[in-house]
């Protein structure tokens, strides 16, 4: 049988998603002890430390099964956002929500509108299903919703929102929003993906999306634990959407999606305010760091209200991540996203941010 007809045709032309390297890679590759990752956007404070007693209990019973509907952590949640807990749906981290959602709206040529660069496992995911990518390139560093509402037809079933953005980390304000919903069909769908959501409440233009979920069921608004919370390992995410919506996404969700070290890990993190706020504010402060030196240096950066910056370093993105690699900093290379000269990098540890600098400044 010839491999082509083996395969389901979409997988074939679908594109690997290429992650962060594992400092344990490396450390193997090139010899080296003492390394920071700042590549993955992960919490340099680590997990909340109730999470981490949470699952040491749990360990004992990881012999039973979890409880499929994560029905306690979806009461929890419903209590925090006023929402009713059928209206929330647990995921094996955002990415498998995003899954769910082009398993349960995608038909084969229905399309999806979404900015490029954004979060590459939109389009990875709308096309295993069959459909089609309708990506629009930022304008001036932004999602262009006035492009996005021209390219609105019959065949389109979802609309994605990456906001904060991934790789560019920069908001739409609520005035971009509403002039998004106010120009498109109620019956599209539009997933607001707020993976970044506690840094970019900081910016007060940042859009009430709850509010916008009581007036338009057909909103999907994702969240996660990896990122604030410093759950990254354990995988979990949720969604906030219609009852409707949650309902069908729910039919193609594993029956054991959320495992029980992640279920209660998520849970004790909604207790840690604390943890919270600090990760936030060594945020802004490690950014701050960031922005003056490329601000003396004048390099190129997008005003970011995420834990991450976008950054023009003005050289090939694939030498300064090697070169940067050689000195034990782990970065993201903008060629990834086609933008040959840019660098994301993660928000650190105070230190971790001056080494960076350092060794940027030692290539630079």
């Amino acid at each position: 049988m010839n491999d082509n007809n083996l395969f389901r045709k979409e997988v074939l032309t679908l594109k690997r998603y290429v992650p962060g390297k594992p400092i344990e890679e490396v450390k193997k590759e090139l010899g080296l002890e003492d390394i920071i990752k700042l590549a993955s956007n992960e919490n340099p404070l680590g997990p909340s430390k109730k999470a981490v007693e949470a699952i040491r209990k749990e360990a004992e019973s990881i012999n039973i099964y979890p409880d499929p509907a994560a029905a306690n952590l979806r009461e929890k949640l419903a209590r925090r956002y006023d929402l009713n807990p059928q209206q929330i749906v647990i995921g094996n981290g955002g990415e498998e929500i995003i899954k769910f959602i082009a398993q349960t709206f995608i038909n084969a040529g229905d399309e999806a509108i979404m900015a490029n660069p954004s979060f590459g496992l939109y389009g990875t995911s709308v096309s295993h299903m069959g459909g089609k990518l309708v990506q629009i390139p930022l304008k001036n560093y932004k999602h262009d919703f006035e492009t996005f509402v021209q390219k609105v037809n019959d065949k389109t079933k979802l609309i994605f929102v990456c906001n904060p953005n991934n790789p560019t980390g920069n908001i739409m304000t609520s005035e971009e929003i509403e002039y998004l919903f106010n120009n498109i069909p109620e019956d599209i769908v539009v997933v607001l993906d707020e993976a970044y959501y506690d840094y970019a409440i900081k910016n007060p233009k940042y859009p009430e999306s709850l509010e916008i979920l009581k007036k338009r069921p057909n909103t999907i608004i994702l969240r996660t634990f990896s990122k604030v919370a410093g759950l990254a390992g354990v995988r979990t995410g949720y969604c906030l959407t219609s009852k409707e919506i949650a309902n069908e996404m729910t039919k193609v969700k594993g029956v054991f999606n959320a495992n029980r070290l992640a279920q209660v890990a998520a849970l004790a993190a909604l207790e840690d305010k604390e943890h919270i706020e600090k990760t936030v504010e060594l945020n802004y402060e490690a950014m701050e760091i960031m922005e003056e030196y490329f601000e003396k240096n004048n390099l190129e950066y997008i005003k970011s209200n995420s834990n991450f910056v976008f950054v023009n370093v003005n050289m090939d993105s694939r030498i300064v991540f090697q070169k940067l690699l050689e000195k034990g900093v782990i970065i993201r290379p903008g060629y990834l996203w086609n933008w040959d000269n840019w660098l994301r990098v993660s928000t650190g540890t105070i230190e971790q941010t001056q080494r960076f600098i350092e060794a940027l400044g030692e290539l630079l």
